[in-house]
């Protein structure tokens, strides 16, 4: 008995669609992840009352500190419009850079934690982050 019935492969949906909307929705599927990261870390015993005393995990609170996560939250969000905005070279530049950079920073967050959800996020987070940029270095026409 032979059956006709071929097996569902989502490999050629994600195919069809536009480089431009993968990334775009990789960058918001990042984002995502790092707010639920951290709103999972204020049920972290202690972690509320570490906040109160001015840390934000292991730095101290300040305009800088906040600054610099401001700018590390704000590229995300931005690359999801840049994807749309600019024209292919300097679209994929600032993918392939970007990725990179990220990669970077989601192993730096994971590097010394003990917590099994915050290593699952950060092992998710980096896979995003390096499909990203091969997704970019792929990405010719």
């Amino acid at each position: 008995m032979t059956s006709t019935h071929q097996p569902v492969s989502i490999s050629p949906m994600l195919s069809e669609l536009p480089v431009r909307i993968k990334l775009a929705s990789l960058w918001i599927s990042l984002m995502l992840l790092y707010l639920y990261a951290d709103v999972f870390s204020f049920y972290r015993p202690g972690m509320i009352d570490s906040n109160a005393e001015g840390n934000m995990g292991p730095f101290t609170v300040s305009q800088s500190a906040l600054l610099i996560a401001s700018v590390l939250m704000l590229i995300p969000a931005l690359m999801c419009t840049a994807t749309f905005m600019f024209q292919r070279t300097l679209t994929r530049g600032l993918h392939l850079g970007f990725g990179a950079l990220y990669t970077l920073v989601n192993i730096g967050n994971v590097v010394g934690e003990t917590w099994w959800y915050y290593l699952l996020y950060g092992a998710v987070e980096g896979l995003l982050t390096v499909t990203i940029f091969v997704l970019a270095w792929r990405w010719r026409s």
